[in-house]
């Protein structure tokens, strides 16, 4: 289907998980592709700046096929991998991620209240349709205390480095993703982007949800980034 516009509210939940179905067999490879094989260094800045290790109960937002979830458990971590696309989850079930494989919906976590000691995402806050929603949802899964890193691109703000990004994201991925994957994916991934409030925006929806000590680490001149927070007391 050719995305004629980005889609809103419930068409956006329905395509969105479509689309992570279709795209679950080659997700890893284009991503290793398409990021030269940062996205895996960038999970591990995450998980370091959450500073996650043996003793926490780690959730997953949104794992996917299971790359970040397994970092986790390689650092000690017990982990809850939750997504709502179920062909992403069969992957990781199929990779042997070692977690526990959850599907379920981000707006409404199957977890109790002060449940996980640490929440971590990767590249997917622009998927989810309310982050209001969402961060309140964290908020109240995290114990006080609690650390948050999530990880999602980012576009720079210098006018040169920006038009060299859009000419990679917006030209090149495309590209390649219809050559090799699926193009309407691979469209709509760049242009998902607009979902993303600015910078300063994130970081206020992270504190009104009950986060303090918020940051934001930008990455690769501004092409990504990781926003960090614990849990207010």
């Amino acid at each position: 289907m050719a995305l004629a516009h980005l889609p809103r509210d419930r068409e956006k939940h329905l395509l969105v998980r479509e689309m992570f179905d279709r795209i679950a067999p080659r997700y890893d490879t284009m991503n290793r592709l398409l990021t030269a094989g940062l996205d895996q260094r960038w999970r591990r800045e995450a998980l370091a700046a959450a500073a996650v290790g043996s003793g926490d109960c780690l959730l997953d937002l949104a794992c996917g096929t299971g790359d970040l979830a397994q970092l986790a458990a390689e650092l000690g971590a017990r982990v809850v991998g939750l997504d709502f696309a179920s062909v992403m989850l069969a992957h990781a079930r199929r990779r042997g991620v070692a977690a526990e494989l959850v599907r379920g919906d981000a707006a409404s976590l199957p977890l109790r209240s002060a449940s996980v000691t640490v929440v971590t995402s990767g590249f997917a806050l622009r998927n989810f349709v309310s982050l209001p929603v969402v961060f309140a949802e964290l908020a109240r899964v995290l114990e006080p205390g609690g650390r948050v890193a999530l990880i999602d691109v980012d576009r720079p703000r210098a006018a040169w480095l920006r038009a060299a990004h859009s000419l990679y994201f917006d030209r090149v991925v495309p590209l390649v993703g219809g050559l090799l994957s699926d193009r309407d994916a691979y469209r709509y991934l760049p242009d998902s982007t607009s979902y993303l409030p600015p910078r300063e925006v994130l970081l206020r929806l992270l504190r009104q949800a009950g986060f303090e000590h918020v940051e934001r680490r930008s990455l690769l001149l501004g092409s990504a980034q990781i926003l960090t927070g614990v849990r207010s007391q």
